[in-house]
């Protein structure tokens, strides 16, 4: 079960957010790159246990998104809190933020030399200290739960696309994450391979983890998300349940985009 883990910040820096529910707070976030903004003013939350859906046309800021969560890129203006936490202060240890965060990224980023316990043990390791013994432990118990305990010894190449992205789905758990970002995570794969992966995230969000993922995928996004977020040209169009925004918007140019999946 995907559970929290309060890791202390440093001691500089004082709560200010006093929204409690919010797991992830989005407010007013602009990201520039030169003089093309990518993001203009982007606001939503996650709050605890919910699976919130990002969706929009390629270019639409989706990954953009997850990047400056995950502190791979600076925001130029806005502010993104991770409970009652401004991570985008410049005093923040971004070790520290990234522990409270688990990121899957659309490929798969294993390290082709490693073992899959070693990939999945490594930043337990060699980043936050644990014993060898406590990482494999851990590692070996989520394994197991999606039946890939008997792969440990194995290597990337020798695993299937969707099983290499369970794995990677398990590094991701390691640190019992705050919030499980999911980057158009089968977007690489073989079409045949997606059902795994996604059946995966479903057990996920029935256990109860926060999730917010960027996705192509629309029946998974209207059946799996507690809240579609919907991005055009780097804003946000839309933010509501599936119903409202897939089904029941009256936006001529969300009814178009969604058209063009069914069609």
């Amino acid at each position: 079960m995907v559970t929290t883990e309060n890791i202390q910040t440093q001691g500089a820096l004082e709560p200010v957010c006093q929204n409690n529910k919010a797991v992830l707070r989005l407010d007013n976030v602009v990201k520039r790159f030169g003089t093309n903004t990518v993001l203009d003013h982007i606001s939503f939350d996650v709050n605890k246990h919910e699976t919130v859906a990002i969706l929009g046309a390629s270019g639409s800021g989706k990954s953009t998104v997850m990047k400056c969560i995950n502190l791979l890129e600076q925001v130029s203006d806005g502010q993104i809190w991770l409970g009652d936490l401004d991570i985008t202060d410049p005093r923040v240890d971004s070790n520290k933020i990234r522990a409270r965060i688990g990121v899957v990224f659309q490929h798969f980023n294993l390290f082709p030399h490693m073992s899959v316990l070693n990939n999945v043990t490594l930043a337990a390791r060699k980043v936050f200290g644990w014993s060898k013994g406590r990482a494999e432990e851990k590692a070996m118990a989520l394994l197991k739960r999606i039946g890939m305990d008997q792969k440990a010894k194995e290597y990337p190449d020798r695993l299937s696309g969707g099983q290499q992205q369970r794995v990677a789905i398990v590094r991701a758990l390691m640190m019992d994450p705050e919030l499980l970002l999911l980057d158009e995570i089968t977007s690489a794969l073989d079409p045949l391979l997606v059902g795994e992966v996604l059946d995966m995230v479903e057990e996920l969000k029935d256990q109860g983890a926060t999730i917010l993922m960027a996705t192509h995928e629309m029946h998974f996004a209207h059946s799996a998300a507690d809240r579609i977020v919907l991005l055009r040209n780097g804003k946000v169009a839309e933010n509501g349940s599936p119903e409202e925004v897939m089904d029941n918007s009256t936006d001529p140019e969300t009814r178009a985009f969604f058209r063009s999946f069914r069609e």
